[in-house]
């Protein structure tokens, strides 16, 4: 029997595999569904491939998370992103970032830029647009235009910016991050989860200001290199972009509530349970029910 996939447009009845149904009398010739770019990513009952053209992404950061998830985005059918980051490529980015070379380094291209251009090859009307800038350097409502927002960040600041400037207009937010071989994800769904301040403790706090290469260029002290490598990179990266998938398909239902940690070293991953916090000035608190 036919099934009927429901996303954010109108129903569409699917036959077998999860395709549309061809017209009566259409004749199918030989390799024409190896024609189709999205072919077997339509064969997915849930996913709505014309949803996810049509989604304005916004991602933040364009280091080695940022270069995962672009990637990502585009072989999975996302056609409309802006890329925001003000840093410039360096050599210690080639052993984790596909779209930079040596060549990029020397030139001390900047790394929006470099990751708009190649990652735009990678798929047909494709169109990035790459912003050299700190994303709180950006206009008030930038953010808002778009329909959702990853971070690919490596700093809290730009991180609560986001937060902040996505959870009181209802744009859903996922935050990813790694250190070493292990990572996180958090998907903030207003106004059904906690935000991302929701989870900061005082540690975080007291550390909200350190300026990384995310930031740009104005370093508030020296602060060690974190360690960093692509398979973990690329885990974390693919988990972000399935869950913007979830979203843009019309099913928030199946994306995460909480907090995904990964641990690469034991080859392990948990969801840890976040809290919203009463006093998080991000949101009010729940209204109790009433007797």
């Amino acid at each position: 029997m036919p099934q009927v996939r429901e996303g954010k447009g109108t129903k569409v009845a699917n036959g077998p595999g999860g395709r549309p149904p061809r017209p009566a009398g259409t004749v199918l010739r030989a390799g024409q569904l190896d024609e189709d770019r999205f072919d077997r990513s339509r064969r997915v009952e849930w996913l709505d491939m014309d949803s996810i053209e049509n989604e304005k992404v916004l991602v933040v950061g364009a280091g080695a998370l940022g270069n995962e998830v672009v990637k990502d985005l585009v072989l999975s059918g996302f056609r409309r992103i802006t890329l925001v980051d003000m840093d410039r490529v360096v050599m210690s980015n080639l052993n984790r970032c596909l779209f930079f070379t040596e060549a990029d380094s020397r030139a001390r291209r900047t790394k929006a830029a470099v990751v708009a251009r190649r990652a735009a090859a990678l798929g047909n009307k494709v169109k990035i647009d790459a912003r050299v800038k700190r994303i709180e350097d950006l206009p008030e409502g930038f953010i808002r235009g778009h329909g959702i927002v990853l971070g690919c960040l490596d700093n809290l600041a730009a991180r609560l910016h986001l937060n902040a400037h996505t959870y009181p207009f209802n744009i859903p937010y996922i935050d990813g991050g790694t250190l070493g071989t292990t990572g996180k994800v958090q998907v903030v769904l207003p106004p059904e989860t906690p935000c991302l301040e929701c989870g900061m403790n005082r540690t975080h706090m007291r550390i909200v200001e350190k300026r990384f290469s995310c930031t740009g260029e104005d370093f508030t002290f020296f602060d060690p290199k974190l360690a960093a490598e692509i398979t973990t990179t690329s885990v974390i990266a693919a988990i972000l972009v399935r869950e913007a998938l979830k979203i843009s398909s019309g099913h928030p239902q199946l994306a995460l509530r909480n907090m995904f940690y990964y641990d690469a070293r034991r080859n392990v991953s948990d969801v840890l349970e976040v809290d919203r916090n009463p006093d998080c000035p991000i949101h009010p608190a729940p209204r109790e029910e009433g007797p």
